[in-house]
């Protein structure tokens, strides 16, 4: 411990080193004659003094800043500004200000931008944008430089890389204030894509491997199809590691040839992980992964999840199709065990379904399932229902984060249907509906919104299984009332489900910190058997933690129609927000 008196010494050294550092001098810039921006953020970018200065330092400092703030203006057209620079203050409190009068600006008299060569019929070789290069506007030697830099590049991305400048050069007459621009582009021949060879650690069939590549050989070099090779090949679920040479400088007759290397993940993996939500409390999931079977890239899996009200098992298949990046079909068989409410079940299902990605990112889903369920509502008699479901989906997700996006978007829509004239009990048509959108405003201000609608057609609706049914009320419906708790009642008051589902969303969230926010919020809705039933309203409020895994949410909610079963209620959940 220390003495009063040592304590007493500590703080005043790490006062006076406090002050020490807080004594860095300013550089104040001003600008006369008008408002210039750019030329003021550019100054301030490039005349930059962080070491501690007496006066007679900065004094010195003072003309290696003029020389700077004359390099500043000078790119951005301004070759004749006038710049005082003066000391202010004594001692070691001192700073600078720079007093700049820009001048008049050097404007572009002429301006030629060529391609020349093959690639000036390529109606893929797109010249940049170079309005600010345009005949009578103040030279800008970054808007030069970029310009410049994207025919370049374009090249490189098409594959002219026997390509060059013949002529590139600014001629500037600082005292008539004129600047002439040349930029010549003279391009060799395009480069061809060629054969493609997989080498490294791998077990799959070539010919599987060669779906997916993106072009022949002898199509012409596209940079993106080959980041599209390496992304596809990279994201396939096979490799550790991917890399894609397709270097120029191993062409022959413009022919280049593309070699991927590819090492190998582990063939099978398992996880496990605990969870926990208010809608069903602590649960377990597992999952047990064969990434590939045989050379044709063909994978099998078990997944189980399991809760004290809930507990499923399902096994399924998956075959990539051609080409695999988009399509794949996957066959399924699945157990769950459900006692949530008044509602008792057991359901199997058999099927499969084909997956494609649409060029738009729509994922379209077409799908076939044999659905057998065994339940129990309140005190009724065991029922069981069989029907065989064809149905068809589509989904999108746009967000500009995977765990914590600041705006963006999903949409979905599942519809199916059976019919008692093919291996069905029951005739039936039922569409799922859920939309979910998110903007952030001035980086603090979020806005979530989310409509969930169900609808069916069925004429023999106790011959529906509750899992066919709708429900509202718990953590990603109406808050403030229990899981399934909201919908049509039977006689003796057991909720037995609805026909539609209407239900609507809107939350407000402000920034704390970075990884805190704080919410507040309103839902409405209902599951219904007409829609003039009565809706259900919950409001409250909550805290969002940004975890590494995605957000966590806790809210406390006040369900507003105690007749409907409101009440105060928490709600806890984890995962992302769309």
């Amino acid at each position: 411990m220390l003495r009063p008196h040592a304590a007493w010494r500590t703080l005043l050294f790490l006062s006076l080193i406090a002050a020490l550092q807080g004594a860095r001098a300013e550089i104040n810039v001003r600008f006369e004659g008008g408002d210039f921006p750019d030329l003021r953020a550019n100054v301030e970018a490039l005349v930059v003094d962080d070491e501690e200065r007496d006066e007679r330092s900065m004094a010195r400092y003072s003309s290696f800043a003029k020389d700077q703030a004359a390099q500043a203006v000078k790119a951005l057209g301004y070759y004749d500004p006038q710049i005082t620079a003066e000391v202010v203050g004594q001692g070691e409190d001192v700073d600078l200000n720079l007093v700049i009068v820009p001048g008049q600006p050097v404007l572009i008299r002429n301006r030629t931008i060529r391609i020349e060569g093959p690639a000036s019929e390529d109606s893929e070789f797109l010249l940049p944008d170079i309005k600010p290069l345009e005949p009578g506007e103040v030279l800008d030697h970054g808007a030069y430089s970029r310009v410049k830099g994207s025919i370049e590049n374009r090249a490189l991305e098409l594959g002219y890389f026997a390509s060059g400048f013949s002529e590139h050069q600014i001629q500037v007459n600082p005292q008539e204030h004129w600047a002439d621009i040349v930029l010549v582009f003279k391009s060799g021949p395009r480069y061809l894509l060629g054969e493609v060879s997989f080498v490294g650690d791998h077990e799959l069939s070539p010919d599987f491997l060669r779906e997916y590549v993106p072009f022949e050989p002898g199509d012409q070099y596209r940079a993106g199809e080959i980041a599209g090779l390496n992304t596809s090949l990279a994201n396939s679920g096979y490799f550790s590691q991917v890399y894609v040479d397709a270097s120029p400088d191993k062409a022959k007759d413009l022919l280049i040839p593309i070699t991927v290397n590819l090492e190998k993940r582990p063939r099978r993996s398992v996880a496990a992980g605990v969870g926990f939500s208010t809608d069903v409390g602590p649960r377990f999931s597992g999952k047990w992964e064969e990434h590939w079977i045989n050379p044709q890239g063909h994978s099998r899996g078990l997944e189980t999840e399991i809760s004290a009200p809930r507990q499923n098992l399902s096994a399924w298949y998956e075959i990539p199709l051609t080409p695999p990046m988009t399509d794949t079909l996957r066959y399924s068989a699945g157990y769950q065990k459900e006692d949530i409410e008044d509602t008792e079940s057991e359901l199997l299902t058999v099927g499969g379904q084909w997956k494609h990605l649409q060029d738009n990112d729509w994922l379209r889903v077409i799908s076939l399932r044999w659905h057998g369920e065994r339940y129990t509502i309140g005190d009724s008699d065991e029922e069981s229902t069989a029907l065989l479901l064809p149905g068809i989906g589509y989904s999108k997700l746009h967000s500009d984060s995977a765990i914590d996006p600041s705006r963006g978007y999903r949409l979905r829509a599942d519809l199916t249907g059976a019919s008692d004239a093919l291996l069905s009990q029951t005739n039936l048509l039922r569409l799922d509906t859920t939309a979910k959108g998110l903007i952030t405003l001035f980086g603090k201000h979020r806005f979530l919104s989310r409509i969930n609608f169900g609808w069916m057609a069925t004429d023999n609706f106790r011959k529906i299984p509750p899992s066919l049914r709708f429900y509202a009320g718990g953590d990603q419906s109406v808050r403030g009332y229990a899981y399934k708790s909201l919908g049509p009642e039977n006689a003796d008051g057991d909720v037995i489900g609805g026909r539609y589902l209407v239900v609507g969303s809107m939350e407000y969230q402000y920034s704390l910190f970075k990884s805190w926010r704080l919410a507040t919020f309103i839902d409405h809705g209902n599951a219904l058997d007409s829609f003039s039933d009565p809706l259900a309203t919950g409001v409250g409020a909550g805290v969002r933690w940004i975890s590494p895994v995605g957000p966590l949410r806790l809210d406390v909610a006040k369900g507003l129609d105690d007749d409907l079963g409101g009440g105060w209620r928490l709600h806890f959940t984890i995962g992302p927000e769309l």
